[in-house]
């Protein structure tokens, strides 16, 4: 088994037991919810569930790097760093809504090759690994490290007026300036929907969304999303098109629209 392999089978076995541990403070009244300088939410959850991903790390991949939501950055000396998001859509987890993940990307030598996400709630988890495709599982409950997988392909929507679009906040396109670009794109595609942060890069890379779109992004929730798009089938950029887990945005899409949205975008 190769570096990758183990890292990869590592890292989704981290991602199991950070949600199932998330979830024990799922809808209860004692999830510590504090908030942040830039007045985003933090709670018991996304602090305990990185404590326990990066002592693990430190106990079986010590010399590699490590960065996360809540606690900084741990360099290493392999060539590998670990990307963390113990509790990725933390608003949704705080208001009960079951669409938040644990993201887990690694890079080897500054070039993502890992992604996973586990979405405790709804017992569903996508990984992936550079040119080993992507796959996903239903039914997952983060007790039993084996299950059965099938590929993850995204859709073949090559049309925009066919196109389903979905991103995080409307209201990020209005700050960056951004909003008559999607206001022009909201004319031309047949549906929008509102499935928020790592769910709706998820959906597009099992097929049921065609694009996601997110203006704001933080490097710890890109790293996992580009692995897992390309090898879905995908196509992965932030919004000026540069195909990178470091600028700050990301469009996930099918490949078949990405181009056309770009073009919208940058318009």
């Amino acid at each position: 088994m190769n570096e990758i392999t183990e890292r990869l089978n590592f890292a989704i076995r981290l991602a199991l037991e950070a949600g199932r541990h998330s979830m024990a403070y799922f809808k209860s009244t004692e999830i510590g919810l504090e908030f942040k300088e830039d007045r985003t939410p933090v709670t018991r959850a996304d602090r305990e569930a990185e404590e326990m991903i990066r002592d693990r790390l430190l106990s079986e991949c010590p010399d590699d790097a490590v960065l996360g939501e809540e606690y900084g950055e741990k360099t290493g000396i392999t060539g590998y760093k670990w990307y963390l998001d113990p509790v990725d859509g933390t608003e949704s987890f705080v208001r009960g809504v079951p669409l938040f993940g644990t993201m887990i990307g690694i890079e080897k030598d500054n070039e993502p090759q890992i992604g996973v996400i586990y979405f405790p709630a709804l017992k569903e988890i996508i990984f992936a690994a550079k040119d080993e495709g992507a796959k996903f599982a239903i039914g997952v409950d983060g007790l039993n490290n084996s299950f059965e997988t099938s590929p993850a392909r995204v859709s073949q929507t090559a049309s925009l007026s066919d196109a389903t679009l979905s991103s995080t906040d409307i209201l990020d396109f209005r700050s960056l300036g951004m909003y008559a670009n999607f206001s022009e794109i909201m004319k031309l595609i047949k549906q929008y929907r509102g499935w928020s942060d790592c769910y709706g890069h998820y959906l597009v890379a099992t097929g049921r969304l065609d694009a996601m779109i997110d203006p704001i992004m933080n490097v710890w929730d890109t790293a996992p999303l580009l692995p897992i798009i390309q090898e879905a089938g995908g196509k992965y950029s932030d919004l000026a098109g540069e195909v990178s887990i470091h600028t700050g945005s990301s469009l996930s899409s099918n490949s078949l629209l990405h181009e056309q949205l770009l073009n919208l975008l940058k318009a």
